[in-house]
């Protein structure tokens, strides 16, 4: 979409200010990731310091997924009421949450907490991608954007890593005290520093021309194959995700500050998914990449189970698998850019709120499955998963609407 027309002349900020609130919403757009993904290579140890089953823990991870279903409204809101107000708005949730429970040591306070992460992030996260597209020039904002992007990586490479030295360093509540403290600075920085917005758009928000552009994107069937692969290959994913960190400290007895090292090599997978997309989707063709993604991630999660004769090798297993996994799942957003050209907003939110709600199921699903029938009934049914996930593209492509590119 092209820039703000609206917008006067003289509103073009200075590039060092610009450069600077990017790194700041970036920095705290790592945080808020790392209170998201935090909870599930260390669902051990918050299961016996709280004294809970292992399934209320991955239960609670659910709940922290299940926050993605409010995605679908928080962009109209962000235009409303202001893009830095939202972006405050989801750092408050964050820290409230993140030290409540570091407060109240609780099982209900901390699910709460990973609640307000969940939701405090999906507030953020498009408040952030519209001051984007508001304050970068258009030719720019794809590397903007992309560079943002690698603060989900690094919650990974560094934040996971940082949670497991503060687990073994002052106990599993430091690093609560620790992203809400950190909340907090960052809700001070983009006060102080992210200029404030007049948005006024009475009539924005029409009730009926919400219920049409949902009614045309479930009635375009690529769309609805889309939709249903964005909840298949989350669900595998979390399946898998949800458990990782029970499997090493089971299979190799390890603590939990390697624990959080281990998880790093996840982190690099997943740039290194990342760059296959750029380096492949295109010249591949997007659907057919999609299609390679999804056999690579069958094949990942069908081999993983065998990996555990040695650290070394499970952990190659996990980036082997990592990297299908973000390959697959960046190719399929760039494909559904293009499904809805008009409507590119509802397609991309109701994308990213059915993997929520995969991500969710994975959670629930993976747990029981764990704990009832070990790693290898988890690998088997994630690849089940991506085997419908492919059926289903395929079904949606041969009956795509002609003049479609996806």
């Amino acid at each position: 979409m092209p820039p703000n027309s609206d917008r006067p002349p003289d509103a073009h900020p200075r590039r060092e200010p610009l450069v600077f609130d990017l790194i700041l919403t970036g920095g705290c757009r790592l945080v808020l990731n790392t209170a998201r993904r935090f909870a599930y290579p260390f669902a051990p140890a918050l299961s016996r310091a709280m004294g809970v089953p292992l399934t209320h823990i991955t239960s609670m991870i659910a709940v922290n997924q299940a926050s993605g279903l409010l995605a679908l409204f928080f962009g109209p809101f962000a235009d409303r009421l202001g893009y830095r107000f939202m972006m405050l708005l989801g750092l408050f949730m964050l820290a409230a949450g993140m030290l409540a429970a570091a407060i109240l040591p609780f099982f209900a306070v901390v699910l709460m907490a990973l609640f307000l992460a969940g939701l405090g992030k999906n507030i953020f996260d498009p408040a952030l991608q519209a001051y984007v597209g508001e304050r970068v020039p258009y030719e720019k904002r794809g590397l903007v954007i992309g560079l943002i992007e690698t603060s989900w990586a690094a919650s990974t490479l560094i934040g996971i890593p940082l949670v497991g030295f503060l687990i073994a360093w002052q106990g599993w509540r430091a690093p609560f005290a620790v992203m809400g403290l950190a909340a907090l600075a960052g809700m001070i920085l983009i006060a102080l520093r992210l200029p404030s917005e007049s948005i006024s758009r009475p009539g924005r928000l029409n009730v009926s021309d919400l219920r049409r552009a949902w009614g045309r994107l479930f009635q375009n069937r690529t769309a609805r194959a889309m939709l249903l692969l964005a909840f298949l290959v989350s669900m595998a994913n979390d399946c898998v995700f949800v458990i990782y960190g029970a499997w090493l400290e089971q299979q190799f007895h390890l603590n939990v500050t390697q624990l959080g090292l281990g998880s790093s090599v996840i982190g690099v997978a997943e740039l290194c998914g990342e760059f296959m997309t750029v380096g492949l989707a295109d010249r591949m063709g997007k659907p057919r990449a999609l299609f390679l993604g999804i056999g690579l991630s069958m094949a990942g999660y069908l081999v993983l189970p065998w990996t555990d004769i040695s650290l070394p090798f499970a952990l190659t297993g996990l980036f082997a698998l990592f990297i299908a996994v973000e390959f697959t799942f960046v190719t399929a957003l760039s494909m559904a850019t293009e499904i809805l050209p008009d409507q590119r907003a509802t397609m991309m939110s109701g994308l990213l709120a059915v993997a929520g709600i995969g991500r969710m199921a994975g959670a629930i699903t993976g747990g029981f499955l764990w704990v009832s029938h070990g790693a290898m009934a988890v690998a088997l049914v994630s690849t089940l998963l991506c085997g419908l996930a492919a059926v289903a593209l395929a079904a949606g492509l041969t009956k795509a609407a002609p003049g479609g590119r996806p």
